[in-house]
């Protein structure tokens, strides 16, 4: 029997948070079926970092791929999920214990953003010793249950730059809480974007056999 698909996306909707000062979301029918005679359309107005997305590169660094650059394959396959719950910074030191080999992708559940329509005030980050080590263990992406990798009030984005130089993609705001640790098949695919800084994606996972 197939194991069911668990959507581990944010939806997007009015009441959804944004990053303080990026654009919010909004949707709306620009053309009515009553208007056009035969159709509704509808309008999306947002930032590409809102709700549960992926960051390309060139987010953070001006030279840096961008959304069609990064292979499709990243965002699809096995995944491993850790719970670090009560951690602020996840170390290379909270990683290290888990055996999380063979898969090329991480999800690290924090439980530090429950709301997805309130901002938080305080979130958990990525540290920077935890790009050499994902390298060291294969992994190509690693998917988090926050905003972003880094704090809402940090500059050098340590995290985000540790992750890239160690060839680790980012994807943001997913949600895990009802998920358990251990092994999924993920597909998170992003939005064909030829220019973009980063796109929202539609995350599923079901889980695998240990």
């Amino acid at each position: 029997m197939t194991k069911q698909w668990i959507d581990i996306t944010q939806p997007l909707n009015q009441r959804i948070a944004e990053w303080p000062g990026d654009t919010p979301f909004a949707y709306e029918v620009a053309v009515s079926k009553e208007q056009s005679g035969s159709v509704n359309i509808g309008k999306l107005t947002m930032s590409t970092h809102i709700g549960t997305h992926t960051d390309a590169p060139f987010h953070y660094d001006d030279g840096g791929l961008k959304i069609l650059d990064l292979p499709v394959d990243l965002y699809i396959g096995k995944a491993c999920l850790v719970d670090v719950t009560g951690v602020s910074c996840v170390t290379r030191a909270d990683l290290e214990a888990f055996d999380f080999d063979g898969a090329e992708r991480l999800l690290v559940k924090t439980g530090s953003h429950p709301t997805p329509t309130k901002f938080p005030e305080n979130f958990t980050v990525i540290g920077e010793d935890v790009g050499p080590l994902l390298k060291e263990r294969g992994v190509r992406l690693i998917g988090v249950d926050t905003p972003s990798v880094d704090s809402e009030t940090s500059k050098d984005l340590l995290g985000h730059h540790s992750l890239y130089r160690n060839d680790v993609i980012i994807i943001e705001n997913l949600v895990l809480h009802s998920l358990e640790v251990g092994n999924y098949e993920l597909i998170a695919l992003p939005l064909a974007l030829e220019d973009a800084d980063g796109s929202p994606v539609r995350a599923v996972v079901r889980r695998l056999q240990s």
